[in-house]
């Protein structure tokens, strides 16, 4: 339009970029499309179509804005091209509106006479089509109208400066008017004085050769003072026209300088404007990265929670080993004992059925002297995982502690969960691999093959040429033994019966305890749910201040700014929604532990009493054996004498 550009322009692909469309909008008003603007549209897009959106963008804005501003025109009932279809698809329509628009500020600027004279050399079809597209675009167009209240405070500050500025430049040419008509007034005056000067001479001369004019009677001396009179008129309207022209110049003066000011101030708006605009790029980034670091939290959280599980879970494998060891030594000793009671078997035919009863009785009182250290064991068991319930939920709310304060600081919670997981897997690598080596097969048969060591090594202290005349002796000691053992069973049953007394009242004690922490607990939690809420309460105002700014600094983007908002607030929905089911989670996660625990305890409890029964069945089936009453008596007694402390609690077992 009305010279070359400097981009190429062979096909519609070059249009899209935006660069030819802004070189010929400074080619129409080099004024208002300064270089500054021009330079903010990237040059190499390539086929990038988002950096040629973001340039179409600023290109239509660019038009708009000169409608606007410049030619007092506003667009109404006109489709906007859509700039995404143009960038993205080349869009031949969209385009032509685009186009529609540049050539409307062509035709409405001041060097419209020559791009007029540029559309009538052309051919007379091409003519058709740009009066039609001219035609339509000027019946949308109507003059800019000022108290609008959809704009922003900008909008009408802008209007109102536009309106000042167009005011003082209609005063200044009225005043220009004005004084050039008191300068031709002043001319005209200063001819008829120079004419009434003349004249005067001529008189004067007349009245020299004449009468004297100081005699009013005489008509030389009226038409003097007439003309004194009319000069002294013509002197003080000049004398007042010449102020006047002093007192306009000096009030033109001053509109040109708050013209100026306008002008100014007008720029800084447009300044202003630029500025939300790349402000709103940069947000447009922030919002996509920050779609990044939510799934990364997700993904951090899932992590963390898996490892937790995997250190409970290696935890509890250890306790169960060491349980289980402890219990396959009881195992053993009391099949230790059993061998020693099945030696003297054959000994004491006699006596059979007598010690049969003894037998029978002494190993109901070990079955409740077992059971009742089961019990014992189960109850501290149970003030243990109810210990490990409180520690856990403490750590749960230091986890939700943390969780609220990787909210405010994404950076310093990846470095928190960085230097939290590695000591993790370190700690227990050694012991996993420990518990790889020594398997419980090969903990038990150890167990085992040491305490058939120790039997053979008994057997062989043992004396096999005891007399019979000891046989009563033993009989008797046996007799005491046996009224011994009931006794101290009876004793240790009253002593367990004691400790489950006192363990209750323990867990009585506890429970309440329990039951306000889990109170205090649930109390933070709803503290922590309202301080969310708060939380979200001022990031919406937040972003109704923002949207409140970025309405303020661009009123065109109004329209532009309620689908991102709309996308904030689905934003916050969604953590929202996302918070909900970590919370369904984490109830599912517990009761699914809670369950396992019950799980496992009861599994305990039915191996405790299987092997149990196996013992005693072993136990029955022995009595069987070649040996004798008397012989396994000796064995027992020299048992007992050499080991003491292990024999008697094996027995109270």
């Amino acid at each position: 339009m009305g010279g070359r550009l400097e981009a190429p322009c062979k096909t519609v692909e070059d249009l899209t970029s935006g660069i030819v469309m802004a070189q010929a909008l400074q080619k129409i008003d080099i004024v208002y499309f300064t270089d500054n603007w021009i330079s903010r549209i990237k040059p190499e897009v390539g086929d990038n179509w988002r950096l040629k959106i973001s340039n179409l963008k600023k290109v239509l804005k660019g038009i708009l804005d000169y409608n606007q501003e410049v030619l007092q025109q506003q667009i109404n009932d006109f489709t906007l091209p859509d700039i995404n279809l143009i960038g993205e698809h080349s869009d031949a329509a969209e385009l032509g509106r685009m186009l529609q628009l540049i050539l409307g500020c062509a035709i409405n600027c001041e060097q419209k006479q020559e791009y007029i004279q540029t559309i009538m050399m052309m051919e007379e079809s091409v003519q058709h089509v740009v009066m039609t597209a001219i035609q339509e675009l000027m019946s949308k167009e109507t003059p800019v109208m000022g108290g609008n209240d959809s704009y922003a405070d900008i909008d009408r500050q802008l209007k109102k400066t536009v309106e000042e500025l167009s005011e003082a430049l209609a005063t200044k040419e009225e005043i220009a008017q004005r004084c050039h008509e008191l300068d031709m007034q002043v001319a005209a005056l200063q001819e008829e004085k120079g004419s009434l000067l003349a004249e005067n001479q001529i008189l004067m001369e007349r009245l020299n050769q004449s009468d004297s004019i100081e005699d009013l009677n005489s008509p030389a001396g009226r038409r003097h003072l007439q003309l004194q009179t009319q000069l002294e008129q013509l002197q003080e309207e000049t004398f007042r026209l010449e102020a006047a022209k002093d007192d306009y110049r000096i009030r033109c003066e001053e509109l040109e300088k708050e013209m100026n000011e306008l002008r100014g101030q007008n720029e800084e708006l447009t300044s202003l404007a630029d500025e939300a605009q790349s402000l709103k790029d940069e947000m447009d980034v922030l919002r996509h990265s920050s779609d990044k670091v939510s799934k990364l939290e997700g993904m951090v959280e899932s992590y963390k929670k898996k490892l937790e599980d995997l250190g409970d879970l290696r935890r509890q494998v250890k306790l169960l080993e060491e349980k289980n060891t402890l219990y396959m030594q009881n195992t053993v000793s009391l099949e230790e004992e059993l061998r020693k009671a099945n030696t003297a078997k054959g000994q004491l035919e006699t006596y059979k059925r007598q010690v049969v009863e003894l037998q029978n009785r002494l190993s109901e009182e070990s079955k409740k002297a077992d059971k009742m250290e089961f019990e014992y064991k189960r109850l501290k068991e149970k003030v243990d995982s109810l210990q490990k319930e409180k520690d856990r939920m403490r750590s749960e709310r230091d986890s939700l502690k943390e969780t609220i304060e990787e909210l405010r600081c994404v950076q310093a919670q990846e470095g928190q969960l960085s230097t939290g997981m590695v000591p993790l897997g370190s700690n227990e690598g050694s012991d996993s691999l420990a518990a790889e080596i020594v398997t419980p097969e090969i903990r038990e048969r150890l167990i085992r093959l040491q305490h058939e060591n120790k039997m053979l090594k008994l057997a062989q202290e043992g004396s096999d040429n005891e007399k019979i005349a000891l046989l009563q002796s033993l009989l008797e000691d046996a007799n005491s033994r046996k009224n011994e053992l009931e006794t101290e069973n009876r004793e240790k049953l009253h002593q367990v019966n004691n400790e489950l007394q006192k363990k209750s009242a323990c867990i009585e004690d506890l429970e309440p305890k329990y039951t306000i922490s889990l109170e205090e607990l649930e109390d933070a939690l709803k503290k922590k749910d309202e301080d969310m809420k708060l939380m979200e309460e001022r990031y919406k105002k937040y972003l109704e201040k923002a949207k409140s700014v970025i309405r303020t600094l661009d009123p065109k983007q109004n329209q532009g700014s309620a689908p991102e908002v709309q996308a904030l607030k689905n934003q916050l929905q969604e953590r929202e929604r996302m918070l909900h089911s970590l919370e369904k989670e984490y109830d599912k996660t517990k009761s699914q532990r809670d369950q396992e625990e019950k799980l496992i305890v009861s599994a305990w409890y039915s191996m405790g009493m299987a092997l149990q029964k196996k013992a005693a069945e072993e136990r029955l089936a022995g009595t069987g054996s070649g040996q004798s009453f008397l012989a396994r008596q000796r064995q027992a007694t020299s048992t007992r004498r050499s080991y003491p402390g292990h024999v008697q609690p094996a027995t109270a077992r």
